[in-house]
């Protein structure tokens, strides 16, 4: 660990930041400065929300009240951009998206959490970079910049010396992996603990929507999605479905591929596995019968789906993702 000065985390507020982009990854710092005060070593952190005159509303309805922007050319180790519903009225203030890119060059590394990537993006930041954000934002952020190379899934991604993550709660992954990166797993995974959270959550944020890898581009098929919503255990063979449609098989694959990005079994699986997660989550329903709820045929198909777009079984996923036992409860028929 660091025997030097505090590394100065500015996390940057504005009017309706969303409140956890900005409390999440200040407790991280916080709880690193805690574990590190009761090992008898320095503190790590020094973490601070800075604002136009050092303080804003959050979208909450909670009144933040930090320090006033420091000097473009002050140092920091680490700027934050949180994001929120205000983040599109703070990306078109030339005076703060100046300040940003300003600031950001006398950083260490630079990072957004949620949509704040939309205020890095304006600050040309993330240009010819890899970046994600809140996984209902990633088409509208790829369309407004597009020399920035939008990966929806990531719980966060690094590119250099810029971070961005993923939506909300995303921020407290992307700030554990910064403390691991400077002060190592043991620590970071302490941390985890302390907040009782993964130090790294298996999967992406796609896990929360199945619809999000078929927004690439308008709503051709968007009465058909909703239709499988509806029939996930019914026959959604490829002639079955094209001929919902109106078009031949081999017209459906392809235009349903250059619309989605990617082919009709694929995107049934996800709608499947969206499905399952929620009976999973919501009810007490045994693993078999979700299988057969949501058309997987069999428990072990679905253990594979699991497996191959979560990295988790289905029964993992219930225990990590609920926090509730099931064993011998009662279920609904």
């Amino acid at each position: 660990m660091q025997n030097d000065a505090p590394r100065i985390i500015d996390v940057l507020a504005f009017p309706d930041v969303q409140l956890l982009d900005v409390a999440g990854p200040l407790q991280v710092f916080a709880s690193a400065n805690d574990l590190a005060t009761a090992a008898g070593l320095p503190r790590p952190y020094r973490p601070r929300v800075v604002a136009r005159g050092g303080t804003a509303n959050a979208s909450a309805g909670l009144g933040l009240v930090g320090e006033v922007l420091p000097d473009v050319d002050d140092a920091c180790d680490t700027l934050i951009v949180a994001g929120g519903w205000g983040v599109h009225t703070a990306s078109h203030d030339r005076e703060l998206v100046d300040w940003v890119r300003a600031h950001s060059a006398h950083a260490r590394r630079t990072a957004s959490v949620c949509t704040g990537a939309f205020l890095l993006a304006a600050a040309g930041l993330l240009n010819e970079r890899r970046a994600v954000t809140h996984w209902t934002r990633c088409a509208e952020l790829a369309t407004r910049f597009p020399a920035v190379h939008v990966e929806p899934d990531p719980i966060f991604i690094r590119d250099g010396d810029v971070w961005t993550s993923a939506g909300v709660t995303a921020g407290i992954d992307l700030s554990l992996a910064l403390v691991e990166e400077d002060l190592g797993r043991a620590l970071a995974l302490d941390v985890a603990r302390h907040l009782v959270v993964f130090l790294k959550r298996p999967g992406g944020q796609a896990q929360f929507s199945a619809a999000l890898s078929l927004q690439k581009s308008g709503e051709r098929f968007g009465e058909l999605h909703a239709w499988i919503a509806e029939n996930l255990a019914a026959d959604l063979s490829v002639g079955v479905l094209a001929a919902r449609v109106g078009m031949s098989e081999r017209s459906f694959v392809r235009h349903y591929r250059a619309q989605t990005g990617t082919t009709p079994a694929r995107a049934i699986e996800r709608m499947r596995l969206e499905a399952a997660r929620r009976l999973l989550g919501d009810t007490a329903l045994p693993v078999k019968r979700v299988a057969a709820r949501c058309g997987f045929g069999t428990e072990e198909t679905m253990r594979r789906g699991f497996l191959r777009s979560l990295g988790v079984s289905p029964q993992a996923y219930r225990e990590r993702f609920t926090g509730h036992d099931y064993v011998g409860a009662a279920h609904p028929a």
